[in-house]
C-alpha cells in the first residue's frame, strides 16, 4: 500500500516535471512608428512569448502567435507558423492571412501566397517564430478595404501598416516573462481622441 503510494508521487512529480521541463519563459516585444495605410503615422506593437529548453531536453522550443497591434486601431493581427492551430493556409512560414470581407492584397507574393497579409522572414532562414532573434522582417501585403467601420454612433478605427514591397525591419527586445521589464509598452491613447 505504501509502495503504491510512493509510486503514484513518484510518476506524478515525473510527469510534473515533464510537463514544464527547464523551460525558460520569455516575452519579445517591439514597438515602432509606421505609417498607415490611411497615411497617418501610429505606433504598431509586436509581441509573444516563448518556452526555451535546453538542447539536451526532450521537449521543443515553444511560442505564442505574434500579436501585432496598431495605436488608435481595433484590428488586431496574430502571425502564426506550422506549429500553431491556428495558422491558416496562405503560404509557408510565419504569416497572416488577408479576410477578404475586410483587406485588400495588393502586393502578390510567391505562388500559394495570393492571400498572405503579413509575413515574417528571419534572418539566416527559418520559417518558425522560434527561430526569431532580437532581428527579423515584417512584410505587409495588403490594406484595409475601409480603414474605418461604422458601429452604431461610432466610427472605429481598423487601419494598420501601410503594405509596402520594402519590409520593415524590426528590433525586438527578450526579457524574462514576469520581470518588471517584461511589461508591454503602451499606446499613447490620446493621440487618437481626435479619430
Amino acid at each position: 500500500m505504501a509502495d503504491m503510494r510512493t509510486l503514484r508521487l513518484v510518476v506524478a512529480a515525473l510527469a510534473s516535471l515533464a510537463a514544464s521541463g527547464c523551460a525558460s519563459y520569455h516575452t519579445h516585444y517591439a514597438m515602432f512608428p509606421a505609417e498607415t495605410s490611411s497615411g497617418e503615422t501610429r505606433n504598431v506593437r509586436i509581441s509573444w512569448d516563448s518556452a526555451e529548453y535546453p538542447d539536451w531536453w526532450i521537449a521543443n522550443n515553444r511560442t505564442t502567435t505574434m500579436k501585432l497591434e496598431t495605436q488608435c486601431s481595433e484590428r488586431v493581427w496574430r502571425l502564426a507558423d506550422d506549429s500553431h492551430e491556428q495558422a491558416e493556409s496562405c503560404g509557408e512560414g510565419i504569416r497572416a492571412c488577408a479576410d477578404p470581407a475586410r483587406d485588400e492584397v495588393v502586393i502578390i507574393g510567391a505562388s500559394g501566397e495570393e492571400n498572405r497579409c503579413l509575413g515574417v522572414q528571419v534572418p539566416g532562414g527559418g520559417d518558425r517564430i522560434t527561430a526569431i532573434n532580437s532581428q527579423f522582417e515584417l512584410r505587409v501585403s495588403c490594406q484595409p478595404l475601409q480603414p474605418t467601420l461604422a458601429r452604431g454612433d461610432e466610427t472605429v478605427n481598423v487601419d494598420y501598416l501601410r503594405p509596402s514591397s520594402v519590409p520593415y525591419t524590426v528590433y525586438a527586445r527578450k526579457v524574462p516573462r514576469g520581470s518588471l521589464s517584461a511589461r508591454l509598452p503602451e499606446f499613447n491613447t490620446l493621440e487618437c481622441q481626435d479619430d
